[in-house]
């Protein structure tokens, strides 16, 4: 799922003040740091946060930060983790490195206990990187921001036997083990750059909200942050969790095609890999760019179901929503059939119904969008949206639902395009903006903040949630129940 390049919104006012200013240096895990300084932020690039995994340790849990000599220079954009050139990426791609478990930080000042969010970037879990989000104008609301790197891909996601083997029994989501190494090292490190180690947001958009909802489940994880926000992502969008068995033996299907075994892939050149990684096929997906979508139990990160660990984990304040309008089809139009009766089961014909699927096409909806755009939409985001709000706040969680449905000259919405209204300075036609919300629940687990319409806290008998509109942000309940109510995958 492409999201939007990452916002590039202070730089050349930091750039022109950073020469006047003293530059920072914080103690941190492995050596100092040189950071930045300018009128808005102290910014910090490409700080390490474990061993470069490499060699032998390609497709290993991420291991200690190796330390350096004098104070390393955080001033420069880091590498992007490897991934393969998906033109939205193109950036990335050029920059991209296996030597790449760093995170980015930016805050107002080196003192104090202030509210952190930690960013997990989307892009399908094979592409992308967080860009300039450090420079996101929501620090000068006081708030220290994090942002991420962890491997991509065939680098981040790959089970096989081989490793199962050596791992006792377990393999696969390695960028989800670098996550919580990150989050980890965030606990120890943060007070130094004027950080509450004990109010720590985690949040993401698209494959960065579905890491964020399995952070939420995670049992390693626990700990490590106080709430969190998912915007466009759950923890399968939709998808069923796969095996161990299963993911192993797409695995194997990169042995077949390299013509070799574990020590050979670990050998293997990088571009062999990410070639490889673009043929790989899972017979449960109606489109293979979704591969690394479907969440593996590996029996260590994720020991069960994501919905089962969910249950069991404590209840942390959470934010989840959708945009109005994400994205067309997986696979396309030639495959809606098999799409809607795999993520619909013994209750296909219900949905096929609803959206009236014998019938020739309507015209589209001027919000929604086209019949196929509101069946992908509906089975990938909004509706396992509901299942996971419902869910959390069964267990007595708090919640806030919400549907983001601004867009430029009040056009459709898109996935991603959320992300400039938090960390950019979109704002709707009537002046309003996502920011003051997501600062609210930074600081204090609640959204709610002066002088904003009043976000009503969900509950799964009403269903409530907060419709953001270009004539307002109003109140609302009952997302697209009739539909949803036919479908409960998370």
């Amino acid at each position: 799922m492409p999201k939007a390049r990452s916002l590039t919104l202070l730089a050349t006012a930091m750039a022109a003040t950073a020469a006047a200013a003293p530059a920072p240096v914080v103690p941190v895990d492995g050596g100092l740091v040189r950071g930045l300084a300018s009128q808005q932020a102290l910014i910090f690039r490409g700080i390490p946060f474990a061993a470069p995994p490499l060699d032998r340790l390609r497709w290993k849990a991420p291991q200690p930060v190796l330390p350096w000599q004098g104070a390393r220079d955080a001033t420069r954009s880091a590498p992007a983790c490897i991934q393969n050139d998906q033109g939205w990426n193109h950036a990335d791609f050029v920059s991209g490195r296996e030597d790449c478990l760093t995170l980015d930080l930016a805050t107002p000042a080196l003192t104090g206990s202030k509210p952190v969010m930690v960013w997990i970037h989307g892009g399908s879990n094979r592409a992308g990187s967080p860009g300039d989000m450090v420079t996101s104008p929501i620090v000068r609301d006081g708030i220290v921001l994090v942002a991420i790197r962890y491997r991509l891909g065939i680098f981040g996601f790959l089970a096989h036997r081989g490793l199962s083997a050596e791992a006792r029994g377990s393999s696969g989501n390695y960028a989800l083990m670098d996550q919580i190494a990150a989050l980890k090292w965030i606990k120890r490190n943060i007070a130094q750059f004027g950080g509450d180690p004990g109010n720590v947001t985690i949040a993401g958009e698209s494959a960065g909200s579905q890491d964020v909802a399995l952070m939420l489940a995670a049992p390693g994880a626990r700990g490590l942050f106080a709430k969190a926000i998912l915007e466009s992502g759950t923890t399968g969008f939709g998808l069923p969790p796969r095996s161990l068995a299963e993911a192993e033996a797409i695995g194997g299907q990169t042995d077949a095609l390299l013509g070799t075994d574990l020590a050979g892939l670990r050998s293997a050149a990088a571009a062999d890999l990410l070639a490889a990684d673009l043929k790989l096929h899972d017979d449960a997906l109606e489109a293979d760019d979704y591969l690394w979508l479907r969440p593996t139990i590996d029996g260590e990160v994720l020991p069960k179901a994501p919905r089962k660990l969910l249950t069991e984990a404590p209840p942390r304040p959470v934010i989840v929503g959708n945009n109005r309008f994400e994205l067309d089809l997986p696979g396309g139009r030639s495959h809606r059939d098999a799409f809607v009766a795999r993520a619909f089961g013994s209750r296909v014909s219900a949905a096929r119904a609803f959206y009236r699927l014998d019938a020739p096409d309507p015209p589209e909806d001027p919000r929604l969008g086209s019949r196929d755009e509101q069946i992908a939409t509906d089975v990938t985001f909004r509706c396992p949206a509901n299942a996971l709000a419902d869910l959390l706040a069964r267990r007595r969680t708090a919640v806030w639902r919400y549907e983001f449905d601004l867009a430029p000259g009040g056009g459709r919405t898109r996935h991603s395009l959320d992300i400039g209204y938090v960390f950019g300075e979109g704002r709707s036609a009537a002046g309003l903006s996502l920011r003051p919300y997501w600062v609210a629940f930074a600081r204090t687990g609640n959204p709610n903040a002066p002088g904003m319409p009043q976000w009503p806290r969900h509950s799964p008998a009403a269903g409530e949630y907060m419709a953001f509109e270009e004539s307002g942000f109003v109140a609302r309940a009952g997302l697209r129940t009739r539909i949803c109510s036919l479908l409960e995958r998370l």
